[in-house]
């Protein structure tokens, strides 16, 4: 397909149901309407966190009937084979009406139908996989789609056509830079929206411990809506100086927040690019329930570059995670070794590259 101009593009980005596929979405659609004109509308589920960030951003959304196939009860799995034929019906329809020149997936509920219709319908299908190994969706379309923009160089082999772009990352976090001599201490525990129980519960346990091991030591704690109160008053109950510790239900300064701290405690999922873009040495706990464990290959992949160091949950506990922080936050060469290991596997740029793909399956030229 061969377009004159770029304000003929138009794109088609499906999936969702959480921020780790609905940001990057968001930053595709942005550079694609942004920097080359193309008109973008974005395909969901009523149960995904889609429902609020893109009309916010701005963006027209259609939904779609789906669900999951992996992980749950024989009578959600028959819904969702009920509902799937109707979703690509519904996704066959929107591209005939919206004549999208390209589909893009980001995984999620609704990514499969769309991808599937326009599969059916011959459009041109980009893939997008931040994880080291590819959800459902994109494991089961990864030899259909025209091509795969990925994270990491061993996903390659899952798809047609695949590039290494990397994880859209906010610029300013790739200019986060080396903490000065001086500074006192900071551990930033992070686990996106909605915090993580096992950080709310053990954190406050051997704060007190944690900051007599670390002099100057303080304390930014994302707990989530949820568990806002309950991790705040453990805190407070901790002996911990409540000057040193601050427990927010969300952190939305990240740039900030990663260039004031020098060990970060997170999860494995989407935050590993930023962690690697920011140049922080980390403590990684896979989410155990991630869908095909894909934290815990995110985060392998961090600790054999030298960059994490990574504690299953099930072994968590308060002397595991009390040995495993002290270590890091009382070993400044470790921590810059890291830290360097870290920016090594940063990709910036990658928005500009995953845009340059789909305007080469559009037949455009990009400016």
């Amino acid at each position: 397909m061969s377009r004159g101009s770029n304000s003929a593009l138009r794109v088609m980005i499906a999936g969702g149901g959480t921020g780790g596929h609905v940001i990057p979405a968001l930053a595709i659609g942005r550079e694609l309407r942004d920097k080359h004109g193309a008109e973008v509308i974005y395909v969901g589920t009523a149960r995904g966190v889609e429902t609020k960030l893109v009309p916010e951003a701005g963006f027209r959304l259609e939904l779609v009937k789906s669900g999951q196939l992996k992980n749950v009860s024989l009578a959600t799995r028959l819904k969702t084979m009920t509902d799937l034929p109707l979703g690509i019906l519904r996704c066959m329809g929107l591209i005939g009406s919206f004549k999208p020149a390209v589909v893009v997936g980001v995984g999620g509920y609704a990514s499969g139908p769309a991808m599937i219709a326009a599969v059916l319908r011959g459009v041109p299908t980009l893939a997008y996989e931040p994880n080291a190994v590819p959800g459902f969706t994109n494991r089961v379309l990864g030899k259909r789609v025209s091509a795969a923009a990925v994270n990491f160089p061993q996903t390659a082999s899952f798809f047609r056509n695949a590039q290494v772009t990397g994880v859209p990352v906010r610029p300013e976090i790739f200019a986060v830079t080396s903490k000065g001599a001086g500074e006192a201490p900071r551990l930033l525990v992070t686990a996106g929206s909605n915090g993580a129980q096992v950080f709310n519960e053990t954190l406050p346990k051997i704060a007190l411990r944690l900051m007599e091991a670390v002099p100057g030591l303080t304390i930014v704690h994302q707990s989530g809506v949820r568990q806002l109160e309950a991790t705040q008053a453990a805190y407070a109950a901790s002996g911990a100086d409540p000057a040193r510790w601050t427990v927010a239900a969300f952190l939305t300064d990240m740039p900030a927040q990663y260039q004031a701290a020098d060990v970060v405690l997170a999860r494995a999922g989407s935050t590993v690019a930023e962690l690697a873009a920011a140049g922080k040495p980390s403590v990684l706990v896979p989410l155990p329930t991630a869908a095909d464990d894909h934290q815990r290959k995110n985060a392998e992949l961090l600790v054999q570059a030298g960059a994490a160091e990574m504690l299953l949950q099930r072994a968590v506990t308060e002397e595991s995670l009390l040995g495993a922080l002290v270590g890091l936050l009382n070993d400044a060469p470790r921590r810059e070794a890291m830290s360097e290991a870290a920016r090594a596997m940063a990709k910036p740029g990658a928005l500009e590259r995953i845009a340059g793909m789909v305007l080469e399956l559009a037949g455009i030229a990009a400016r």
